[in-house]
């Protein structure tokens, strides 16, 4: 399975650590994943697209992880710049994300994540805390590699 991180945020974009990557990158790795490219881009919708649009059809990843941008503050736009190139949205993983970070915080409503399929890959935005990135990707690590198997067209066995 080929993986492409994507993390947007303008602080960082600048140079400096990159925490979120890192734990985007982790949890790729675990779930068997070759990450084949890893960005930071600052938080203007062109470029997240653009960046989308290549690791889907010129990378042909399977599976692109998104941090940051997702939350309220008027320059969090990876949710449209996200929607502005899928074809088909999936909100259960979306949902799942926020439901797992209930415990952690009171304000895991303010994710406007989502996920969605461009041509045969998968797109996911998490949140741009690393920690919440640890706190929150279990709860779809057990279902992605059936559903990247399902949009690949892969025959597979339904549990």
């Amino acid at each position: 399975m080929r993986v492409a991180v994507l993390t947007v945020s303008t602080s960082r974009a600048g140079g400096g650590p990159d925490e979120s990557g890192d734990a985007l990158e982790r949890f790729a790795r675990e779930l068997g994943g070759e990450v084949a490219a890893r960005e930071i881009v600052a938080d203007e919708p062109q470029q997240i697209e653009e960046r989308l649009r290549r690791y889907a059809d010129v990378d042909r990843c399977d599976l692109v992880l998104t941090t940051g941008g997702t939350g309220v503050a008027p320059r969090d736009l990876t949710p449209e710049a996200t929607r502005a190139v899928i074809d088909r949205e999936v909100p259960g993983i979306a949902e799942a994300l926020r439901e797992a970070s209930k415990p952690h915080t009171r304000n895991w409503m303010l994710s406007r994540g989502i996920a969605g399929i461009r041509s045969r890959t998968l797109i996911v935005n998490f949140p741009g805390n690393p920690r919440s990135i640890a706190q929150t990707s279990g709860a779809i690590a057990a279902a992605l590699p059936h559903a990247l198997e399902l949009i690949a067209d892969e025959p597979t066995r339904h549990a």
